[in-house]
């Protein structure tokens, strides 16, 4: 593995005298519950992104706020690291722990304190699961707009911290769209409140900050979520085309048709298979790609939208566009996208789920692009992504127990990256860096950007505890991958140069 970590993590943390921490742990806060044994410390390893694999010193898992306050204090007097962890579904490597800090799981916190129908929002703690919060607002006619795939599992702490979206983000928003108050604890234990009830608050934007900075400025305790009112109508729109790039143009003229669909999806035809061999959603296996179109709002609307589309996408040269039925078709339509990632999982030994954005009009350069990688790595790679806002998710596929294959996975994943900065996108939409995108981070940012952003992370964590090494990159380890690339005469962005 290629990735470039943070000089602290090379051997320079300090080594933490665990029987000490744990006993002081247990001194301290008696009703904590602490593993620490081998066994117990396996389960948490890694997060969705398994190839990646560090055990924790140890794990903590709270019941009570007071709990939380007390372990920072103690690990910040200690000098000892945390990273937070919600459900492990994160797949960047963003809550990979550290064999010599604390795994901080906030799982157990997953009460709903309030919904508030008369005034639009939810107060939730952070292990509360995505959907959980859409089937609390559902007697009121409301929901939480943000839908990642895993959101059947995924906790709402662990969205924030990444900025999570899903196929509905084109027309209602990543997460931090959907925010209105974080309550977090800083490095030192202390409580402070970013945002505010009111659409507005005064001071610096710090709820948008926060949201996307991947446990390394604050721990999550409360999150007030906005919640919208249900569309009266949805429908789904499934065009097929004979190639991929037609479908990428299709995107572009949808759009430029004035038209913003609630979701705006494209897969291809080896995850189309997959999906349909999995899910049987009715996807047309002999296609190159599809779109999933969704329009919602009022009857009179989206009928007239649902014609316009229509008409853009033979237009564009879809070879079929179809109508679901009713709404179990709708959702078996959806049920089949979602389900993409382990349909992908089932024709392959293992894959590895990239995650950039382009801009729309790149698609179908970037997929031409995405098509030749693959042939010059010998992988294949499946393409599923929420095509309106260019937010890709190309699958490489790969057996890691064949020798060198997850090595060529992951540099064709770098270099599909690479590919979306060139054209003007960046290097993740939804999934966040974590580990697994270090090294590209170094492709997309100058010296000047990264050391305002390691400025930032120290306004907050002066100490640098909170889940070191992920992120951000320090300057010498983006010369180190500049030298890498300039001494194979592939250096994509002459300005790494000068670090």
């Amino acid at each position: 593995m290629n990735i470039l970590y943070d000089e602290r993590l090379d051997g320079v943390l300090p080594k933490v005298d665990k029987a000490a921490l744990v006993t002081e742990l247990q001194q301290l806060l008696p009703d904590l519950e602490i593993l620490h044994t081998q066994e117990e410390l396996t389960p948490y390893e890694c997060d969705g992104l398994s190839v990646y694999r560090t055990a924790p010193l140890l794990v903590a898992l709270p019941e009570r706020l007071e709990q939380v306050e007390e372990l920072l204090k103690l690990c910040y007097r200690r000098k000892v690291p945390v990273v937070a962890r919600g459900a492990g579904t994160g797949l960047s490597g963003g809550a990979l722990p550290l064999e010599q800090g604390v795994l901080l799981v906030m799982a157990r916190f997953n009460r709903i304190i309030e919904v508030d129908p008369n005034g639009r929002f939810a107060r939730v703690q952070p292990g509360v699961r995505n959907l959980a919060i859409s089937h609390a607002a559902a007697p009121y006619g409301l929901y939480y707009a943000p839908d990642p795939s895993s959101q059947i599992a995924c906790s709402i702490g662990g969205n924030v911290a990444e900025n999570a979206g899903g196929v509905h983000c084109l027309k209602y928003g990543l997460t931090v769209h959907n925010l209105l108050k974080l309550d977090i604890l800083t490095v030192e234990g202390e409580k402070m409140t970013l945002g505010a009830d009111a659409l507005d608050a005064p001071g610096f934007d710090l709820l948008a900050l926060f949201t996307g900075s991947e446990g390394m400025l604050g721990i999550i305790t409360e999150v007030t979520v906005k919640l919208l009112p249900k569309p009266q109508v949805a429908k789904v729109l499934m065009a097929s085309f004979d190639s991929v790039e037609k479908a990428g143009r299709a995107v572009g003229n949808i759009i430029a048709a004035g038209i913003i669909p609630g979701g705006l999806e494209m897969m291809d035809n080896l995850s189309i298979r997959a999906v349909e061999d999995f899910i049987h959603a009715g996807y047309p296996v002999d296609a190159e790609a599809i779109l999933l179109c969704e329009l919602d709002g009022v009857e009179a609307d989206v009928q007239d939208d649902c014609d316009r589309v229509k008409e853009v996408l033979e237009t564009a040269g879809a070879t079929e566009v179809r109508l679901a039925r009713d709404e179990a078709e709708r959702v078996k339509f959806w049920a089949g996208r979602k389900n993409a990632f382990p349909a992908v999982g089932r024709i392959s030994p293992d894959y590895y789920c990239m995650d950039g954005t382009i801009p729309r009009r790149e698609l179908p350069g970037v997929l031409k692009g995405i098509a030749d990688l693959s042939e010059e790595y010998g992988l294949r790679v499946a393409n599923v992504f929420h095509a309106g806002d260019g937010n890709m998710h190309p699958l490489i596929l790969f057996d890691a127990n064949q020798p060198g294959e997850l090595d060529r996975a992951e540099a064709l994943g770098g270099k599909i990256l690479e590919l979306c900065v060139k054209v003007g996108g960046s290097i993740t939409g939804e999934h966040g860096v974590g580990r697994e995108k270090i090294n590209q981070m170094c492709a997309q940012f100058n010296s000047d950007e990264l050391t305002l952003f390691h400025a930032v992370k120290a306004a907050f964590d002066p100490s640098g505890l909170l889940n070191p090494g992920k992120n951000i990159p320090t300057l010498h380890r983006c010369a180190e991958f500049g030298a890498m690339h300039i001494h194979h005469g592939k250096l994509p962005f002459p300005e790494l140069e000068r670090f």
